[in-house]
């Protein structure tokens, strides 16, 4: 478990938790997108707004990481989950504009399903970060990240499954031309679940070097 003598600074903890919550709530509005593809400017609007509130958080983390003396663990793994946390919520607001900039009128299937992973990752984030200067709750931290992983798991499934099909019978340049945007959104949508997972192993790396 983390070590009792680690120095406490718990704004770094209530920080994260904004992070993590920030993420979860950009998934949710991607799910809400997808899952519900009417009113689409407004939706893709409130997952950008979303974004803009995940950088102000990030800024305002970096900025307590200059101004504290004391920290919860080492400054560079500060800034490693500070970051990691920030390209997650920065992958799905890509996802998203790309929708709206490229006209697309109706989703794949499996885009919503790849949200839909995106925000059990992120809840389980959400769920996770406020704990992470609490030695007591480690084991229950890595059981979290293990969920995170499976569920990345679950991501390269449906992945795998829209590369084998996605131009099965493509004929005309209009279809290619959809179809090689529907698959740049897969891919952007799978690359957050991806981000997910390293977000995940960056939090287990803390626990393993502060043990």
């Amino acid at each position: 478990m983390l070590s009792k003598f680690m120095p406490q600074n718990p704004k770094f903890a209530a920080k994260f938790a904004e992070s993590a919550s920030n993420a979860h709530a950009t998934a949710q509005a991607l799910v809400d997108l997808l899952e519900n593809y009417t009113d689409v400017e407004r939706k893709v609007q409130r997952v950008l707004d979303l974004e803009h509130e995940g950088d102000r958080i990030a800024g305002e983390l970096t900025n307590l990481l200059a101004e504290s003396f004391i920290v919860p663990f080492d400054r560079e793994d500060i800034l490693s989950l500070n970051n990691e946390l920030d390209d997650l919520v920065d992958d799905m607001e890509e996802a998203a504009l790309k929708l709206s900039l490229y006209g697309i009128e109706q989703p794949l299937p499996h885009m919503a399903q790849l949200a839909r992973i995106l925000e059990q990752q992120c809840a389980l984030l959400a769920q996770g970060l406020p704990m992470i200067e609490d030695p007591r709750q480690v084991g229950q931290l890595r059981e979290l990240s293990a969920q995170i992983r499976r569920l990345e798991d679950d991501a390269d499934t449906i992945g795998d499954e829209v590369a084998r099909n996605l131009y099965t019978g493509v004929t005309e340049v209009p279809q290619m031309i959809l179809a090689m945007r529907s698959g740049e959104i897969v891919e952007l949508l799978e690359n957050a679940t991806d981000q997910a997972q390293r977000v995940a192993k960056t939090v287990e790396h803390i626990l393993l070097k502060n043990a």
